[in-house]
């Protein structure tokens, strides 16, 4: 927003609506929601709550997901600092992901969008 002042909606005589000191670049629940607002993202980082977890697991954990996606997923949840992938066995190949201290405050607000989506039946 500008000068950090929050935006103002007006009605004139007409009933038209007139915003004073609208946003011109994405507010935070905006970028909030870039960066864990992908398809899948969410419920990697609330799969991962109770500590490391391997990548088969993590599949397993969630179903519906493709390697592929939870790979990308997880490629980009690392990039942003929310998640940490450890090699523990070189062969075969074996890794972890755990949350970063970052991608762990995501947990609480996540619970409550469960919690939120759970009570009204969202689909």
């Amino acid at each position: 927003m500008n000068n950090n002042s929050p935006a103002v909606v007006k009605t004139d005589g007409y009933g038209r609506k007139k915003v004073i000191n609208a946003c011109e670049e994405p507010c935070a629940i905006e970028k909030g929601m870039r960066l864990i607002g992908g398809k899948w993202t969410g419920s990697i980082i609330f799969h991962l709550k109770d500590g490391p977890v391997r990548f088969n697991d993590l599949n397993r954990m969630l179903g519906g997901a493709s390697k592929k996606m939870i790979d990308q997923r997880l490629k980009e949840l690392e990039a942003r600092n929310m998640v940490i992938r450890k090699v523990i066995s070189d062969r075969p190949v074996a890794v972890t992901y755990e949350l970063t201290e970052f991608g762990a405050s995501a947990l609480k607000f996540l619970d409550d969008l469960r919690v939120w989506s759970e009570t009204h039946n969202i689909e």
